[in-house]
């Protein structure tokens, strides 16, 4: 036998979590396991469930796989797969909200998540209440009431990636008993730790930079003891699940997760920098930038950057933006992010804020910052620069 050792370094974690090779025949992989029907050796063991698989919608050892892996990597109690990011907003809401509940969210919050709340979680009889991410204890605590059940953060907000000063809002929502529900996905494990903040519900759109190549639609719920069992019952009784081979493709993409991040956050590093600089740019929202506002809070929290981030151009026509992105030849245009291939996406800033709203005077564009050469990016964007400059004259 060999002898015990102890594994701290996150990088070995994502290489060895959730592989068991001896269990097939040696193979560094786990295979994918496809299949609805899973054969019983008895009749006592298909009808009291004496075995580990039972049907392909409850899992297979290629599911298993991959939410051991993610679990070895949040230190969570429990990781739970949807078939896409949203699907995990709507597990964790649903699954711990009923009717006359009242859930605090972040105003900064996914856009969809919010269509969520408005929409189907309204009719269900729960209601939202949007808060400033700049919320300070005393403000959150004359938000809540005697239905608050829950506050949902996402720091770095989603577009204007406004922080939030997570350990006084969970301070106070611990205070008051609420569930404390976070999305992650910008961050990931790698630069927070969501659940050492207090976090009992941690959410990831496992699309973006856990599969990585911009090939798989998969969302994650991971919990606490405190959460996990009403998540599992909901999760099982309304019949999410994933494919095998959407499964199988997020956890070959979870073992380079570590040497990616580092990379995207370099050229993001690089191109955050450079645009800050440039004469046609009013502003890059970006809290690894020493600049931003919310700089002081990620360095506090945070151990790294994600490579996504807004910039806030001069005043300029429609016209002058489209001939900014459109020429470009290594940003793709589109919705998403987290894959190898950087992106570029224009916003109505307006449409993502309620709550006193950060509203810029100068047209909104999203970066994305993949993997290519950094110097090769800056080249792209200048010569975009040099079309917005011709259109805006």
């Amino acid at each position: 036998m060999k002898p015990a050792l102890t594994v701290r370094g996150t990088a070995t974690r994502l290489t060895h979590g959730g592989r068991t090779p001896a269990e097939h025949h040696g193979f560094v992989n786990p295979p994918v396991y496809r299949g609805s029907t899973v054969l019983a050796p008895t009749v006592d063991s298909l009808l009291n469930y004496r075995q580990p698989y039972v049907y392909g919608r409850l899992g297979s050892p290629t599911t298993a796989a991959l939410q051991e892996a993610l679990r070895e990597l949040d230190g969570s109690a429990g990781v739970l797969l949807c078939p896409s990011g949203l699907a995990a907003i709507a597990l964790a809401l649903q699954a711990t909200l009923t009717p006359g509940d009242h859930l605090l969210m972040t105003d900064v919050a996914y856009r969809p998540a919010r269509r969520l709340c408005e929409g189907v979680l309204n009719r269900q009889g729960i209601t939202t209440q949007w808060f400033s991410p700049s919320l300070g204890a005393d403000e959150l605590r004359r938000l809540i009431n005697s239905k608050t059940r829950a506050i949902y953060l996402e720091t770095p907000g989603s577009q204007t990636m406004e922080m939030s000063d997570i350990p006084v809002l969970v301070a106070v929502a611990r205070e008051a008993g609420l569930l404390v529900i976070m999305d992650n996905t910008w961050a990931t494990p790698l630069f927070f730790d969501a659940f050492s903040y207090g976090a009992d519900i941690v959410i990831q759109a496992a699309t973006k930079y856990i599969a990585g190549h911009a090939d798989v639609m998969l969302g994650i719920v991971s919990a606490s003891e405190r959460a996990l069992p009403l998540l599992r019952e909901y999760h099982r009784e309304t019949g999410l699940c994933v494919s095998p081979d959407d499964a199988w493709l997020t956890l070959r993409g979870l073992r380079t997760l570590a040497v990616r991040m580092r990379q995207h956050q370099e050229n993001a590093r690089h191109l955050t920098q450079w645009l800050a600089g440039r004469e046609e740019v009013q502003a890059v929202w970006y809290p690894a930038l020493e600049t931003d506002e919310g700089h002081a809070l990620w360095q506090r929290d945070f151990t790294g950057a994600a490579s996504l981030f807004t910039v806030v151009l001069q005043p300029a026509p429609a016209q002058a933006v489209a001939a900014f992105l459109e020429g470009l030849q290594l940003f793709g245009l589109g919705f998403s992010w987290g894959g190898f291939e950087s992106l570029a996406l224009p916003f109505d800033c307006s449409e993502y804020r309620l709550a006193p709203p950060r509203q810029p005077v100068g047209p909104c564009v999203r970066f994305y910052i993949g993997l290519e050469d950094p110097d090769d990016l800056r080249r792209d964007l200048e010569q975009g620069l040099r079309r917005f400059n011709a259109e805006r004259d």
